[in-house]
């Protein structure tokens, strides 16, 4: 239970702080958001490696870990890599390898939709973290 507090309290984080999220309202659908995040990182010349549907994962395996509580409506993370960000922030620090790949999320929750990313480490990391605040801005329209 103190694992689902902690990420409960991460993804509703309101201000950028090293390890938690940065969270940015979308109105619309949550189907919405996740095309518009989609269609961001794509149109970036970007490849999703991976969407991890976080939310159906939860959903679906609530009962069998002995809980009725819903976290999430919906919840998607979409993990990618930049190849000229990557080199330029491990060139820096290849320790900076535990980073990738970035995930921006798109979670509903009581009818709120947000998109947001973690925050990362102060120096080169900001450059990800400069990447990721683009893309989500540009997909909430704001």
């Amino acid at each position: 239970m103190k694992t689902l507090a902690a990420l409960a309290l991460c993804l509703t984080a309101s201000t950028a702080l090293a390890q938690e999220a940065v969270m940015t309202p979308f109105e619309g659908s949550f189907d919405d958001a996740t095309f518009a995040v989609e269609n961001e990182i794509i149109g970036r010349g970007l490849v999703i490696d991976y969407v991890s549907h976080v939310g159906d994962m939860l959903n679906r395996t609530g009962e069998d870990v002995g809980s009725d509580v819903t976290i999430f409506e919906a919840a998607d993370v979409f993990l990618f890599c930049s190849a000229t960000v990557s080199r330029e922030v491990m060139e820096a620090d290849p320790m900076n390898i535990a980073h990738c790949p970035y995930g921006i999320f798109v979670t509903e929750r009581d009818g709120e939709v947000m998109i947001g990313h973690r925050t990362y480490p102060d120096g080169p990391m900001q450059t990800v973290e400069t990447l990721l605040d683009e893309i989500v801005q540009a997909a909430a329209g704001t």
